[in-house]
């Protein structure tokens, strides 16, 4: 596997090729964000929904086709319908991260686009992935590493794009605060940390990858320094006008959790899937988002690329001011 470089900004330019791009998770937040900018350069992007879902807000030149992602057949009938097509753009992810969730769409679905895309004439695909697979421990990083590996192996010319932390997956305690809660911050607030990056920017850097040659793991994230739990507190103090006060939660009541979830489950199933989620709540409390140095075994911010302009306190205030709004997913803990 190639080693991740460290340039925030991809080579190639600007110069709108045209090609035709199918791109799958088109309904997501990162999705829609992503098929704005394709379209913007100047490619024809076909979107496979799923039948009957909620249309997502995509560019009027999007071409949206109702099939299954999951399904190859669905997909090479009903999306691809024995059109030509120069790229795939991967933005699936499972939405809950559950060991089943996670290899039927993070893996799996992946792999039959794959084939499915380069049976159509695809020579390049570029794949979201997740910085977080560096130190893998769960299932759904796991079944992302696979994933990538297959990508790898395919033949096909490919970016391999690991964001750090998204803006909404660091937005769920906006609400609570402003209703005059605390904010909940694990250990002493600095355990971890993360250059979070915007849906609009990581989707520009998704199509701008398309255009870039050359074959390469990018790990990416948004403008500045390194931000901790106890910094979007401070940010959110600042934004309120008050002191927003801090809640500290030891990790070993996380770890109390899991372990009698882990009991549960052993008689009760849909405890092992607890269990599971408060596994995924536990690491991104104790594991910082940024590049892992392979020498140290630390995460290093400055190392960590970056991309964009849009800032977490600048997202902070279009929640605020209510401007924005972010959907959190099935999973979004803090």
């Amino acid at each position: 596997m190639d080693s991740a470089t460290f340039s925030a900004t991809p080579r190639g330019a600007a110069n709108g090729s045209g090609q035709r791009v199918l791109l799958l998770g088109a309904s997501g937040t990162i999705g829609q964000a992503t098929a704005a900018a394709l379209a913007a350069r100047g490619h024809t992007v076909v979107c496979p929904l799923r039948p009957k879902a909620a249309r997502p807000r995509l560019p009027e030149t999007a071409v949206m086709r109702e099939a299954e992602v999951t399904d190859p057949r669905s997909l090479r009938d009903r999306a691809i319908r024995g059109e030509r097509f120069d790229a795939l753009v991967s933005c699936l992810a499972s939405r809950s991260g559950l060991p089943g969730d996670a290899w039927a769409v993070d893996h799996r679905a992946t792999v039959d686009a794959l084939e499915v895309a380069a049976e159509a004439g695809a020579r390049r695909v570029v794949l979201l992935s997740a910085i977080c697979v560096q130190r893998p421990m769960l299932a759904f990083q796991r079944a992302k590493l696979a994933a990538e590996a297959a990508v790898i192996a395919s033949g096909l010319d490919y970016a391999i794009v690991r964001p750090t932390a998204f803006f909404k997956s660091l937005s769920g305690q906006v609400a609570r605060v402003q209703s005059g809660k605390g904010f909940l911050a694990f250990g002493d607030g600095r355990l971890t940390a993360c250059k979070p990056i915007s849906d609009r920017d990581l989707g520009a850097y998704l199509a701008q990858c398309l255009e870039d040659p050359g074959n390469r793991i990018l790990p990416i994230g948004g403008p500045g320094r390194a931000i901790t739990p106890l910094d979007q507190a401070a940010m959110l103090s600042r934004l309120l006008g008050r002191e927003v006060p801090v809640r500290r939660v030891p990790v070993a009541l996380l770890d109390g959790i899991i372990t009698m979830l882990s009991l549960g489950g052993r008689l009760v199933p849909r405890l092992r899937a607890k269990a599971e989620l408060a596994r995924i709540g536990r690491y991104y409390a104790t594991q910082s988002m940024l590049c892992l140095n392979p020498q140290t075994g630390l995460y290093d911010a400055e190392e960590t690329p970056e991309t964009g302009s849009d800032t977490l306190e600048g997202h902070y205030r279009r929640l605020i001011a209510g401007e924005a709004e972010t959907d959190l997913g099935a999973h979004a803990v803090f």
